[in-house]
């Protein structure tokens, strides 16, 4: 069992009181969790401060706290430990309590506003073809080899970062590949990891109301690059004007991708079918089993990733061309010759990339019929936004509900329809209950028609005032399909 002053290595201290050398059980930033002998991190969240909860952490059985901000009173016998940052501190002691797990896996962690889930996925499965052992955080799933754990957040907390990296550690795994969020790097859920490298995918309109200023959300991105180590990696979409702003205070090796200007890793799209993608690599012609420009950015970062981590190219495309893309993206199904296609687009660059895919597969005069909707609780300014842009790509709309949370649906689609241009409102018709809206796409819909079903992709739950009701989109879309369609 490691004492106080083992795991509090390299935090920055503003003073202690009581015994450094008392040994510690786990560390707990939820005063509801702690047990005896406990040490109790007092964090400020976003909705409640941990220093509220001090006297309830030592009740419960803490042995020492770390805290920005000492209590007025001292109780004798528990030791105090004030630090400057606490998020950033609680990093660390994880680290430090989980044996630096970080340090013994090359860890890449992959940001941006979208890509990420089927980056971090791609390179899973491909380091696992390759025949290593390898763990994944990731908002679908968490992965240590095959085994399963549920996915609670894009990014966990810093304890639960460093208990998954050690438990992969122990299963034999060498590489890591995990998801970094925006709100994750703020929060300093990455304080005291060991990177290889990063990558950024790229940047657009999101978690504004988080951030506030798409200024703010940039920074938060580039903190993961600013904080790099010498000898890792940084690897950014060149095409992306953000792109080289991720780079500039990095002491990382610095490395570009793209499509359109010369980089390191340089695509270029040489068909794209509904059955797949045929690609240019650096010069290599290869087919894959994903669909879409925006795939053509992901499987090249993935590319430059193995062969920064010193894998073989020509085995590398071998494997990658039969992977197939992350769960909810872009997955389809045929029913009587309509598409149908659910997918995680929930940002309007999302959006806007599926429905620019759909068009660049379409043959003639099929329909695109677009299924939409926006979370409640999160940033507005996106809402009519994703709106404008279903109505302009598509020639049918459905607005419904995604996660209302605690909102009032409709307030969601009012806040919705404002986008939508009023040459628009003919096609446009909307529906809160998202089943029902499913059924009347399936419904419009005609052979050899394409139903888009946006903002959900992988989940299996649809949340309102607190409570997750069962809802898979796909699962819904077969079932209407083929209840509707099928004689």
């Amino acid at each position: 069992m490691k004492t106080l002053k083992d795991i509090l290595y390299n935090v920055s201290l503003t003073s202690t009181t009581g015994d450094m050398e008392v040994a510690v059980k786990d560390i707990v930033f939820d005063s509801r969790k702690v047990e005896e002998g406990d040490v109790f991190v007092a964090t400020k969240g976003t909705q409640v401060d941990g220093h509220a909860y001090i006297d309830k952490a030592i009740a419960s059985g803490a042995k020492a706290i770390v805290c920005e901000a000492l209590p007025g009173e001292l109780p004798k016998g528990i030791t105090y430990v004030q630090v400057v940052d606490s998020a950033k501190a609680l990093g660390i002691m994880a680290s430090n309590f989980f044996d630096h797990p970080s340090a013994q896996l090359k860890v890449v962690a992959v940001t941006g506003t979208n890509g990420k889930t089927t980056c971090v996925t791609l390179l899973h499965r491909l380091f696992m073809e390759l025949g290593y052992m390898v763990g994944m955080l990731s908002t679908v799933e968490n992965k240590i080899n095959d085994e399963v754990i549920a996915a609670t957040h894009t990014t966990p907390d810093s304890v639960a970062i460093n208990r998954l990296m050690a438990k992969m550690v122990a299963e034999g795994c060498t590489h890591c590949f995990m998801e970094a969020s925006s709100h994750a790097i703020v929060q300093e859920r990455m304080a005291g990891l060991q990177l290889s490298g990063a990558v950024f995918t790229n940047i657009s309109h999101d978690h504004l109301d988080y951030h506030g200023t798409f200024d703010e959300y940039i920074k938060a991105k580039k903190k993961l690059f600013d904080e790099l180590p010498k000898g890792a990696f940084a690897l950014v979409n060149a095409d992306d004007k953000r792109g080289m702003v991720m780079m500039q205070n990095t002491k990382a090796s610095k490395r570009t991708f793209g499509l359109k200007y010369p980089t390191d890793f340089k695509a270029k799209v040489l068909s794209n079918t509904l059955q797949g993608l045929e690609l240019d690599l650096n010069g290599r012609q290869a087919w894959f089993r994903m669909i879409g420009e925006f795939n053509a950015y992901n499987i090249t970062s993935v590319l430059g990733v193995a062969l920064l981590l010193g894998e073989e190219e020509e085995e590398v495309l071998m494997q990658l061309s039969s992977i197939k893309g992350a769960q909810g993206r872009f997955d389809q199904l045929h029913v009587e010759g309509i598409t149908a296609i659910v997918d995680y687009a929930h940002t309007p660059d999302a959006l806007e990339n599926v429905l620019k895919t759909i068009q660049g597969v379409r043959t003639g005069g099929e329909k695109v019929i677009t299924v939409v909707g926006c979370g409640g609780n999160r940033d507005k300014a996106k809402r009519p936004v994703m709106a404008k842009i279903a109505t302009d790509m598509s020639d049918k709309v459905v607005l419904t509900s995604d996660n209302p949370r605690d909102e009032d649906p409709m307030e969601i689609l009012r806040d919705m329809e404002t986008g939508v241009n009023p040459v628009a409102y003919k096609k446009t018709v909307v529906i809160a209950d998202r089943k029902e809206a499913i059924k009347t796409a399936c419904v419009m819909a005609e052979k050899g028609d394409i139903i888009l079903v946006a903002g959900k992709g992988h989940e299996t739950y649809q949340e309102i005032k607190g409570v997750k009701h069962p809802f898979d989109d796909l699962k819904i879309v077969k079932e209407l399909m083929e209840l509707i369609h099928t004689k």
